[in-house]
């Protein structure tokens, strides 16, 4: 069934296009996407998943094995899929609670000026400008939930950023159908309030790196949001993986990388994502 199985065989990838074509060359690599779709597919009106890989802020590409697997598998159900680049620390957001409020305020700028970019041009790549969904993994998933659900202002004022900065005052809310958290968190619950667009949530039961509740600081993880979520009628599915850590790894470990077991949990977690996405926002 067309956006719940793998329909197509293969895919066309579109490599190194641009959300932001104004850019000066400088620029231009924070702002980069590749494109997948399925080969052979003449429908329009295709809903758009935007992709937003992880690497704590700092680390990683719209290259990513996560995001390259779930582009991938999610166009051979019929998607549309970007993997996007976006504005990566030039410090250390993980050691520094501080900075990674702040990075995650200049990421959620690139991510909503990608909604923006496909809702105008929607056209050229055949999707519904109603049905553009956000998802990512780790920090990805993080900023795909401030994306969503916060506000500029509210961003901005906690992350403490001094006046002017651009969009800071920005009180309204950009328009997605819906969120894909893979082990991500939000750092205000009340939040979710602001809009209320499906989200589903996937983690790992052992993830001591985003908590899957509420530790010190304001983050909130993926089980937090799934009460918050029921407690406010926000149409949610969430999946816990039971022993396993960030990424779904056993025992994570960036510098190795995901093996084969991980990966197929990631495929499972998709076609969970898959499964909700087509009961509550396709359908």
């Amino acid at each position: 069934m067309r956006y719940k199985d793998l329909v197509f065989h293969n895919v066309i990838k579109t490599s190194d296009l641009t959300y932001s074509p104004a850019d000066t060359e400088k620029e231009r690599k924070a702002h980069l996407f590749d494109l997948y779709q399925p080969k052979g597919d003449n429908a329009t009106a295709r809903p758009l998943i935007i992709w937003i890989h992880g690497g704590g802020f700092k680390f990683g590409s719209k290259n990513a094995a996560g995001v390259e697997l779930w582009s991938d598998t999610f166009a051979k159900r019929g998607y549309v899929c970007v993997s996007i680049n976006y504005t990566l620390s030039k410090h250390y957001p993980f050691l520094h609670f501080d900075e990674l409020l702040r990075s995650c305020y200049y990421a959620v700028q690139d991510a909503r000026s990608a909604v923006a970019f496909f809702k105008k041009n929607y056209k050229e790549y055949n999707i519904d400008p109603d049905k553009i969904i956000i998802g990512g993994n780790s920090a990805g998933g993080m900023i795909a939930l401030q994306t969503a659900y916060s506000t500029n202002a509210e961003l901005a004022k906690l992350a403490a950023l001094p006046d002017g900065v651009a969009n800071s005052n920005q009180t309204e809310v950009i328009k997605v159908a819906g969120v894909i958290s893979y082990w991500g968190a939000i750092y205000d619950l009340n939040w979710l309030k602001n809009a209320k667009v499906p989200i589903v949530c996937v983690h790992g039961s052992k993830d001591s790196l985003v908590p899957l509740t509420h530790k010190d600081t304001p983050l909130y993880g993926s089980l937090a949001i799934h009460e918050k979520a029921d407690t406010l009628k926000i149409a949610n599915g969430f999946k816990l993986f039971e022993g396993y850590s960030h990424e779904l790894q056993k025992h994570f470990n960036p510098i190795f990388g995901a093996g084969k077991k991980t990966k197929e949990r990631w495929l499972e977690a998709g076609q969970y994502t898959a499964d909700f996405l087509y009961t509550i926002v396709i359908k």
